[in-house]
């Protein structure tokens, strides 16, 4: 029984560590909100003033797909889900995946992404891990290679299940703003800045991503050491009340034994 209560610590420390990750995320996740609507509006104004919309997206090319899989372990099927809104993925698509256990899970499947990164252990280094994705597609950006960029990430919405969304980067779902006037100052030719400020727009929407899944991954933790927590209390109660039962029964047997005892001796004292 000691096992089982030793046991039902551990999970209480995984279970508070998984609500700090979700906290932490949440709280991080309102800056990059911040962020990506001051590079949103940047993108937009820029377009407007050059109509540069049909520009902003390359003709043709191939496509790149990043998911957003599971680091650690205990998330259930949480890489799962997220492998199976990918089943349409083309021979030529490159697979960018995130996450050590989904890595494994697609390994699984027979799988193999054409890259793989490991999601960092805290939120904070999150918008490292977004560099060096934007720094993998750059070439295939500026080339016009790739036509799409999308992004598979499972997000927590309070009082719903955990769902996986699959969201389009690129081409650009940005309408472009009304014409300015007077028109913005800028320092750098209008193409140079477009391209600036789509890599910051690529840049805060993989962040977001990555922070999604983060405190999704974080979540689905917290929803299993809970129900581990129920499962050990129930263990602890039967186990409990076993020890009680033959508790009890040792002290009958006890008694029924003092007893004959105490008959004996009066018989024989008799």
């Amino acid at each position: 029984m000691q096992a089982v209560h030793d046991l039902g610590v551990v999970v209480s420390a995984m279970r508070g560590m998984a609500a700090a990750r979700v906290e932490q995320a949440r709280s991080r996740r309102e800056a990059l909100r911040i962020f990506a609507e001051a590079v949103d509006f940047a993108l937009r104004t820029t377009l407007a003033v050059q109509d540069m919309a049909q520009s902003a997206a390359p003709a043709a090319g191939r496509r790149a797909v990043v998911l957003f899989c599971a680091e650690q372990g205990f998330a259930g099927a949480f890489s799962e889900r997220v492998l199976d809104q990918a089943t349409d993925l083309a021979a030529g698509d490159q697979v960018l995946l995130v996450g050590t256990r989904g890595r494994e899970a697609a390994a699984r499947r027979g799988r193999a992404p054409t890259w793989s990164l490991t999601m960092p252990a805290r939120p904070q280094n999150v918008t490292k891990l977004a560099d060096q994705i934007v720094e993998h597609l750059s070439p295939g950006l500026a080339s016009a290679s790739l036509e799409r960029v999308e992004v598979v990430f499972t997000a927590f919405e309070a009082g719903m299940p955990l769902r996986v969304h699959r969201e389009t980067l690129l081409p650009l779902a940005i309408p472009a703003a009304h014409s300015c006037s007077p028109p913005p100052l800028m320092q750098l030719p209008p193409r140079d800045l477009l391209v600036e400020f789509l890599a910051a727009h690529l840049h805060a929407r993989i962040c977001n991503a990555a922070l999604c899944a983060f405190e999704a991954e974080a979540q689905a933790r917290m929803e299993i050491m809970a129900a581990a927590h129920r499962h050990i209390d129930n263990e602890l109660a039967t186990l409990q009340g076993v020890c009680q039962q033959l508790r009890q029964e040792d002290i009958t047997a006890e008694i029924i034994e003092l007893a004959s005892g105490q008959l004996a001796g009066e018989s024989l004292l008799a």
